[in-house]
């Protein structure tokens, strides 16, 4: 009875290695197979044979199945019984890949690059076309994950003779949405691979202005390359910019406020839009005819909306008031395609809307970026109290610490009478060992001002008085106020800022030509004439810009892109205050 019992677990045991180990391969090593087994056979199994190989064999097919299961804390157990560096190098890549997987499922991309990094991997065009997919799958999740956006479309495009059908479209979709995202200066491809195939496609599209001239370098660019997948079958965004070019913008709707608070506002956005109207008027182009709606006057959104279909209108620009624009991103769709003039808060609205603005967060977000160009990592912070302050404040720390810096105090600005302590507390002023002369904080490297220009006036002298004064400050346009006063702008010497191109270039055609019929323009609320302005740039181009994630349009109010939630952010450029008067400074490093 004995003896049967035996011959019955060792024909057990012979059919589970069989179910889970691939057909032998040389030096390489055996690779483990979904098995006809359970979880708790197969480490049984494991932990009854004496074969150190057949037993790891058996924990790696445990560990996948645990993790096909979504059971991921279990097949990390699992996983970590296996030794490594015993298994030869076929199980090397798939033990590595199986980390990886679940490195990234519980989003730690860093874990899952160190898991692929591993010699073994060399081999991996050996291996099974299947494993081959399976790792290139996840090494370009982890490497997109971590911002290389380059390397993921290689391992993407590595894969792709190894799939068909809709896995194969799939991938392609996402090689393309990759590349795209890629800045042109990294477009030159060298090689005539199928990668540099699609590098090709991405530039001619992102080279062509308009969408007529992107449809013709598509076009030139499928006939050069009738065998590249790409040509095969065009990328979803490319086919819907096919679309675009057929139905061309001829009737806008520019629906602002006429009346209550926000008419000086809405009239300057008004005014800048019209001048763009009429700029493209003179130089020869057919622009599309402009249809005025009075946003303080509505009955309802939907009232509006159907007026504007009967009068056929294609493009909605406008509402400015945020309470409407909270309307509209609450509503699963819009009956015509809408540009605010404003930034609802929380999640992505419809597929229809998009948002514009003068967003602080944006500014924030470009003082991170200038101070981490500029190889700084340690950030103090001064903002105003209130609701406005913490808005810019996270839009700041989320930037910042997204690419590794640190804030290491912060001061919300509240009552000028306090404003010199809160400097203080800042920069924590300390008596020297032994000296009567105080000295700053050593590990904070600048200073991330949002403040208006009174409050600039106060804290730039203020930190001179505490020996501070060769502790950078990036702020925020908000300490301009473009008034031309010399002798406001003497106290905040060295401080550097961002700010419109508008305002930062007096010198430009079409803002010499608005400022002479509207002089106001000139001055601080010549950033609404730069919306209004850019608006109608956007109008034409929203569809561009969410095909191209990368594709950028250089405005009055900042280099315009489109995020992934279908709101247009703006990276600015940058004066500093010297001899009490801004200066240009050279464009921030990429």
């Amino acid at each position: 009875m004995i003896a049967c019992l035996r011959l019955f677990t060792a024909l057990c045991l012979a059919a589970l290695l069989a179910a889970c180990a691939s057909s032998p391969s040389s030096s390489l090593g055996e690779l483990p197979r979904t098995p006809d087994a359970s979880l708790e056979q197969l480490l049984q199994q494991a932990s009854e044979t004496t074969n150190p190989e057949k037993a790891a064999l058996l924990r790696l097919s445990a560990a996948d199945l645990a993790q096909r299961q979504q059971n991921t804390a279990r097949a990390a157990q699992i996983l970590g019984l296996v030794a490594l560096d015993q298994l030869k190098p076929a199980q090397q890549v798939f033990a590595n890949t199986l980390a990886a997987e679940l490195a990234m499922s519980r989003n730690d991309h860093k874990a899952a690059l160190a898991a692929l990094n591993h010699p073994s991997t060399s081999i991996l065009g050996q291996l099974p076309a299947d494993l081959q997919v399976r790792t290139h799958t996840v090494h370009a999740l982890a490497l997109e994950a971590d911002g290389q956006t380059l390397a993921a479309a290689r391992e993407r495009a590595a894969m792709s003779p190894n799939l068909t059908g809709d896995a194969a479209s799939s991938n392609n979709e996402a090689i393309w949405a990759l590349v795209a995202a890629l800045p042109v200066d990294q477009l030159h491809a060298q090689s005539n691979d199928v990668l540099s195939g699609w590098m090709s496609l991405a530039l001619a599209v992102k080279s062509a202005s308009t969408l007529q001239d992107q449809q013709n370098a598509i076009d030139q660019w499928r006939a050069q390359n009738p065998a590249h997948p790409a040509a095969i079958q065009l990328p979803a965004p490319l086919i819907k910019l096919k679309e675009l070019a057929s139905q061309p913008l001829t009737k806008i709707a520019l629906l602002l406020p006429q009346d209550g608070q926000l008419a000086s506002v809405s009239k300057a956005l008004r005014d800048g839009f019209m001048a763009a109207h009429y700029q493209a008027q003179q130089a020869g182009q057919n622009p599309p005819n402009i249809q005025f709606y009075n946003s303080s006057r509505l009955t309802s959104l939907d009232d509006f909306y159907r007026q504007a279909q009967a009068d056929g209108v294609q493009l909605v620009v406008g509402p400015l008031e945020k309470n409407l624009v909270k309307q509209l991103s609450a509503r699963p769709q819009l009956p015509i395609t809408t540009l605010a003039l404003n930034y609802s808060e929380g999640a992505q609205g419809p597929a229809q809307l998009f948002q514009f603005g003068l967003a602080a967060e944006d500014e924030a977000r470009e003082v991170a970026r200038r101070a981490r160009a500029d190889g700084l990592t340690r950030a103090g912070a001064m903002v105003p109290v209130g609701e406005w302050g913490d808005r810019v404040l996270k839009a700041f720390r989320q930037e910042w610490e997204a690419h590794g810096g640190t804030i290491v105090g912060i001061e919300h600005i509240d009552k000028p009478v306090a404003l010199a302590q809160q400097v203080a507390d800042l920069v924590q002023l300390r008596k020297g060992g032994g000296s009567a002369q105080p000295t700053r904080r050593q590990d904070m490297e600048f200073i991330f001002l949002a403040a208006t220009p009174q409050q600039a006036q106060q804290i730039k002298p203020t930190l001179n008085y505490q020996y501070a004064g060769d502790l950078p400050v990036y702020a925020t346009s908000h300490v301009f106020s473009a008034s031309g006063d010399q002798n406001q702008y003497n106290d905040m010497n060295g401080i550097r800022f961002c700010e419109t191109p508008w305002l930062l270039d007096p010198s430009n055609p079409l803002r010499q030509q608005v400022t002479a019929q509207w002089p106001q323009a000139g001055g601080s609320l010549g950033r609404l004439y730069a919306m209004g302005i850019d608006a109608y740039r956007l109008a034409p181009s929203l569809g561009q810009l969410k095909a191209l994630p990368d594709s950028r349009i250089d405005g009055f109010s900042g280099s315009l892109s489109m995020s992934p939630a279908q709101r247009v952010e703006r990276q600015l450029p940058w004066a500093e205050f010297i001899n009490g008067q801004p200066q240009r400074l050279p464009a921030t490093p990429n």
